[in-house]
């Protein structure tokens, strides 16, 4: 299967919105990934079901909603219900994290999990088998635009490790700091999808980006 890319709307300028998708799409991105945040569990604010509603008006593309809130399961069926395909939430945002995976599948999106930094893949031994996406974090959750970290490759292989034993249908994403220069690194440790935010929409040119990022990676 082919490396899925990901451009992250919150990197995007909004005051041209509308070219910005319509740009990363036609240069063959498959997801566009959504970072919710609330204040709470991450300290910026981004946007609700509202905006991601009106912004499914214009693309056909997976959204990909990457819920950086606290209490997840108050707004699961939301997001799902304003067209975002793939729902993927903080374990360390709820203990129920397994009754929410098992809900989000219920109302027929993909459920995944997402890591932070300090967060081990060994966490994830009871709920792999319920999980579509397992997200592992290389920044701190909460702003755009941060290093890399580069512990997350050695994560990326753990992650790789156990999904291929346990479920091998889920998805390996990788978020923050993703781009030219540790795309392909994180492909052969194991990644299938990469998030890029600033790599992609802070270059001059987004879609020419993602092609050159695309052949690396081919």
């Amino acid at each position: 299967m082919a490396t899925i890319i990901a451009p992250s709307l919150l990197a995007a300028d909004f005051a041209h919105i509308g070219k910005q998708i319509a740009s990363v799409q036609e240069a063959g991105a498959e997801y566009l990934h959504l970072d919710v945040m609330d204040g709470r569990f991450v300290p910026n604010i981004t946007w609700g079901p509202k905006i991601i509603g009106d912004l499914r008006k214009l693309s056909p593309l997976i959204f990909d909603a990457h819920l950086m809130i606290v209490d997840p399961e108050r707004y699961a069926d939301d997001f799902r219900n304003v067209g975002c395909d793939r729902i993927t939430f903080h374990l360390e945002a709820t203990p129920h994290a397994q009754r929410l995976l098992t809900h989000i599948r219920d109302i027929g999106a993909k459920a995944g999990i997402a890591l932070c930094p300090q967060t081990p893949v060994s966490m994830l031994q009871d709920i792999i088998e319920d999980c579509d996406t397992v997200l592992v974090m290389s920044v701190n959750p909460g702003f755009s635009g941060q290093k890399f970290i580069p512990r997350a490759i050695e994560k990326v292989r753990e992650a790789r490790a156990l999904v291929d034993r346990r479920n091998p249908a889920c998805l390996i994403e990788v978020d923050g700091g993703v781009g030219a220069d540790n795309a392909r690194e994180l492909v052969a440790a194991g990644a299938d999808a990469l998030v890029m935010g600033a790599a992609v929409f802070g270059a001059p040119d987004p879609a020419q980006e993602l092609r050159r990022v695309r052949a690396l990676i081919a």
